[in-house]
């Protein structure tokens, strides 16, 4: 059957070339179907007239296919190249013969050596002590991991992991990547420190989590920071809720020992019988009820840190001769022992006491005061820096905000205002309590605090109790006394919203002596 060749194939070119009289080599086409070809027309000649052209096809569809693999390759060979280049790891590969091919800028940083001096070299030429581990990759065809070794001019100690390069079944070199020896120690180190600070007690806080800007808490802030890394012992001073175990902490986290022990101790929460054996420790069978194999005491607990006094005012004047010896003499001997112990522990010592007044009566040593009183430094309360109210407020009310699950954003001008006509007793502890008391009773939705949100405040001091006897009922003289004591009692309680360090004050007996008869007249 015939047919006209544009029928048959409408891309032909034949037509063309019987009108040129022109040959066509290797023109390219693509047909419906997808293959792709080559195809060369030429002109049919006949005693030098042209009768007809023909054609000559190629199939080049593998042809292409195999270009784009050979494009993908290269595109996966730059990529490669660029990762091991931009790499952190120091790496190097040898060919199956052992010859450097590839080395990277880490390891060029890590070893000295620049690929002049390693490519086309054999395996062994950046070694220093040691054997080439490419070379035993190249032998046995195995990994080896963290292989001990030292390379290059300066002799840096490595780690080598080295794995060998197969392919298509066959070994065609060893990929080694080096690792300093020096940098792992210090992450080790930095693990162990980690390690020991969650074992102990930790000093959670530093000098920038201290809020305030105010001239009367900077120059405490900048008293604390020069003695941070001095070895003196330290007395910090102020009203109970001031801060003072805050600025304990940041002075320990600001110290050469900050990767050591940091032991609070509150010396008016230990009953008085139990103080001693707890600061100093005790030998077996040195009272009743103890630990049968002794107990190292807090200040052997505290070795090369820091420990907190805290209320170091109440301790017995017992206690204070032998807080006073470890001062002096770096020394402890326990309850029950004679043997001196060395300690080295750096004492923070804090009291919201005029311990001069203490002095002055007989309940705390004056030698001790004097050796306390060789770096003391003043927390400012809260009503001496109200100018920091605002800022303090905005960090409380972050901190609330996670615990609560709330979202206030800011404060409100009218409210800080308010704030700082009050006269805070409770200081900054005080402060966040009535924050919290406040978003409590916010809407989910308010975003500012305002005035009337917050508790109603006295806006001066509370007048001093007045107490008059001609309204009890005539009863012996120890009952009458009771009935005033505890009154007078509850009513310090109620006036410094429970802090009982605030309340002792104001009846101006010590914490103990508060707890003592909160216990005789049952009051919780």
């Amino acid at each position: 059957m015939k047919a006209h060749v544009k029928e048959v194939l409408p891309e032909t070119g034949l037509m063309d070339v019987i009108a040129s009289k022109k040959r066509q080599v290797n023109q390219a086409m693509k047909f419906s179907n997808g293959i792709s070809i080559l195809t060369t027309r030429l002109p049919l000649y006949y005693e030098d007239q042209c009768i007809g052209a023909f054609s000559i096809f190629k199939d080049t569809t593998q042809i292409e296919k195999m270009a784009a693999k050979m494009t993908d390759l290269q595109r996966m060979k730059e990529m490669l190249e660029s990762i091991i280049q931009s790499s952190d790891e120091a790496i190097s590969v040898v060919d199956e013969k052992g010859n450097g091919m590839v080395i990277n800028p880490a390891y060029s940083r890590l070893t000295g050596l620049q690929e002049k001096d390693i490519i086309g070299k054999p395996a062994h030429t950046d070694i220093a002590e040691g054997s080439s581990m490419h070379m035993k990759v190249l032998e046995t065809g195995k990994s080896f991991r963290r292989v001990p070794m030292r390379v290059g001019p300066s002799h840096k100690e490595v780690l080598v992991n080295v794995s060998p390069i197969i392919a298509g079944g066959m070994l065609k070199g060893s990929v080694g990547i080096l690792q300093d020896v020096s940098e792992l120690r210090e992450l080790t180190k930095e693990l162990e420190r980690t390690r020991q600070r969650l074992r102990t007690l930790e000093a959670k806080y530093t000098f920038e989590d201290i809020v305030g800007k105010s001239e009367a808490l900077r120059v405490s802030i900048e008293q604390a920071k020069l003695s941070a890394d001095l070895p003196v012992t330290i007395l910090l001073r102020g009203d109970s809720g001031t801060g003072k175990e805050l600025f304990a902490h940041a002075i320990h986290n600001a110290s050469a020992r900050k990767y050591d022990k940091f032991v609070r101790v509150n010396c008016a929460a230990i009953p008085e019988t139990l103080i001693e054996s707890e600061l100093f420790g005790y030998e077996k069978g040195a009272f009743s009820g103890a630990d049968p194999r002794g107990k190292k005491g807090l200040f052997e607990e505290a070795a090369q840190g820091t420990i907190f006094l805290d209320e170091i005012g109440e301790l017995s004047f017992s206690a204070q001769s032998k807080l006073l010896r470890v001062l002096q003499e770096k020394e402890v001997v326990r309850v029950g022992g004679v043997k001196s112990i060395a300690v080295e522990a750096r004492v923070i010592a804090a009291t919201n006491q005029p311990l001069e007044k203490a002095v002055k009566e007989g309940t705390f040593r004056e030698d001790l005061y004097y050796r306390l009183q060789r770096m003391p430094i003043t927390v400012p309360s809260l009503s001496e820096r109200k100018e920091d109210i605002y800022e303090l407020s905005y960090y409380f009310l972050e901190r609330i905000n996670q615990e609560y699950g709330r979202s206030v954003k800011t404060i409100s001008p009218p409210a800080v205002s308010y704030l700082e006509g009050y006269y805070w007793p409770g200081n900054v502890r005080e402060l966040e309590n009535i924050l919290g008391r406040a978003v409590i009773t916010m809407g989910p939705q308010e975003k500012i605090m305002e005035k009337h949100h917050l508790p109603v405040l006295e806006a001066d001091k509370p007048a001093p109790l007045q107490l008059s006897a001609s309204n009890l009922q005539t009863e012996g003289l120890e009952e009458q006394v009771n009935k005033i004591e505890a009154e007078a009692v509850l009513h310090a309680l109620k006036t410094c919203g429970g802090n009982k360090t605030q309340a002792a004050r104001q009846l101006k007996i010590s914490l103990r002596t508060l707890y003592n008869k909160m216990q005789k007249h049952k009051i919780e």
